[in-house]
């Protein structure tokens, strides 16, 4: 992003126009609300207006890239700001040259169909409310229809909330949580569906049998999810 030609810093305005391309939903509120999280933390000058230096740009974007594509909450990232800061403010998702955020490929390859992995994350009520902007009546809802549930330990895992993220979104439609429960049920035949086709391996006491079916149960999953989206933009043709 260039900076001004008659200043070496931009303007709160400048960085929302230089970043909103790749993030529709960013807006002067939220960035001034992560700076009041203590995420971000411009100069300011005398009259008290924000300076926003190419490594503050590059640590925005890094917050951004990481709630939109991870869906992490604000104590995750806060964690992986201060690993960021220790080596030295190198933020894996600064901007290339094309503007546009840099992001980690998945740890399979993108030709196989397998689905990127998310980063691992453990969740209280409060946190997942907060994260996914849920309410004690929506969250309440989700889990009474089996959409959403915690672990043994009474946490949320990084799918939840995925899960959670997502049903907030379609709340925003009209959508209510007992219509959602058909996903859950989609979910529970492919899993059963997955299983059967790589149960002979799985079974199997060795350890590298298990690592083949664990990959190829990521694999399924991925192509399920590419022949899942085109069956229904081909059902959508006609809106889309």
């Amino acid at each position: 992003m260039p900076l001004s030609r008659t200043r070496d810093y931009l303007s709160i305005g400048e960085v929302l126009d230089g970043i909103k391309g790749d993030f529709p939903d960013i807006s002067i509120s939220k960035i001034r609300f992560l700076e009041a999280e203590g995420l971000i933390s411009p100069q300011r000058t005398p009259s008290g207006y924000r300076k926003f230096f190419e490594p503050d740009v590059a640590r925005l974007r890094y917050i951004l890239s990481l709630q939109r594509d991870q869906f992490l909450p604000l104590k995750v990232i806060k964690e992986r700001l201060r690993e960021a800061d220790a080596r030295g403010g190198a933020y894996p998702d600064t901007a290339g040259e094309t503007g546009r955020p840099k992001t980690r490929a998945p740890r399979a390859a993108a030709g196989n169909g397998a689905t990127p992995e998310l980063a691992a994350v453990q969740l209280d009520r409060k946190e997942l409310k907060a994260a996914a902007k849920l309410s004690d009546a929506e969250l309440a809802g989700l889990e009474e229809f089996g959409i959403l549930e915690a672990t043994d330990g009474g946490v949320y895992d990084e799918h939840a909330l995925v899960v959670a993220t997502a049903a907030r979104r379609f709340f925003d439609f009209g959508v209510e949580p007992r219509h959602l429960r058909m996903y859950r049920q989609f979910a529970e035949r492919e899993a059963a569906f997955f299983e059967q086709i790589v149960s002979p391996g799985a079974s199997r006491r060795d350890p590298s049998a298990q690592d083949q079916a664990a990959q190829e149960v990521r694999e399924l999953a991925g192509l399920s999810r590419q022949m899942k989206e085109a069956a229904l933009r081909s059902s959508l043709r006609q809106l889309l």
